[in-house]
């Protein structure tokens, strides 16, 4: 599910214990405030429609999809999308937006998928794989289920940034986890991040056996140079997120895969 759009001063520890990532007590508040945000709909969304390309009568996987903002958009761009979600809440609003009959499932995206081997042509992860420590079995379970030549199009926080969230610093080359309180109607949520070396991230994908296709660092819509005149030029001209598209390789020739 999409980010919010800005970080808060500290990084401290949450006062009291609580449940983190816990997207079900503020689904509502984070579903509004990320609706038509500089971040998330002028960056991250149009960013990951863009990387996806002609997706018309593609079977796409929306991994982590929240309330439903990028299903939709793909869909009116033709897809055919399923929605996978943490949240129970964030499932209610997506079916919301997307109709009675969307296809939406609550799965977390530790466990099995539970969809058939080559079942998506493409799977969508926007802002989704920092909030795992290991990625190995969630890249391993995404590339199960597409076909070969399918693609993962996926978002996460850049590394340049991540490590620069706490201070003094940490080990740039370490996967260490970061928590922080996002506030929504005055209410603290806490929530945990895990950041990774850029190698990692890589490394992550390749031993999953996929094939790099494209890294990108990709611009604002030039929309919101108007509508967020501030904002806009901080985003365009400093690191965000950091977007990748990854191929499962196409079997060998005289291969019975």
């Amino acid at each position: 599910m999409a980010r919010v759009t800005d970080m808060p001063e500290s990084l401290a520890q949450p006062a009291v214990p609580a449940r983190v990532n816990d997207y079900d007590s503020f689904a509502e508040a984070y579903s509004a405030e990320t609706e038509n945000n500089l971040v998330n709909a002028y960056y991250a969304r149009p960013a990951m429609v863009a990387l996806a390309g002609d997706v018309a009568d593609r079977r796409v996987l929306d991994a982590g999809c929240g309330s439903g903002p990028l299903s939709a958009a793909l869909r009116d761009r033709g897809a055919l999308v399923t929605g996978i979600d943490a949240s129970a809440g964030m499932l209610a609003l997506a079916r919301r937006r997307l109709g009675d009959d969307a296809d939406l499932h609550v799965v977390d995206l530790g466990d099995r998928l539970p969809f058939a081997d080559r079942a998506f042509d493409d799977v969508v992860a926007s802002l989704v794989l920092h909030y795992l420590e290991d990625w190995g079995p969630t890249l391993a379970e995404i590339r199960r289920v597409l076909r070969p030549g399918g693609r993962l199009i996926a978002s996460v926080d850049h590394p340049v940034v991540a490590y620069t969230f706490q201070d003094p610093r940490p080990d740039y080359f370490a996967t260490t986890s970061y928590t922080f309180d996002w506030k929504f109607n005055g209410q603290p949520c806490p929530m945990r991040f895990w950041r990774k070396p850029l190698h990692a991230m890589i490394d992550a994908f390749t031993t999953a056996g996929f094939r790099i296709s494209a890294v990108s660092e990709p611009q604002p819509d030039p929309a919101a140079r108007e509508l967020f005149p501030d904002g806009f030029r901080d985003l365009s001209t400093k690191p965000c997120f950091l977007f990748f598209v990854v191929e499962v390789p196409p079997p060998a020739a005289g291969s019975d895969d």
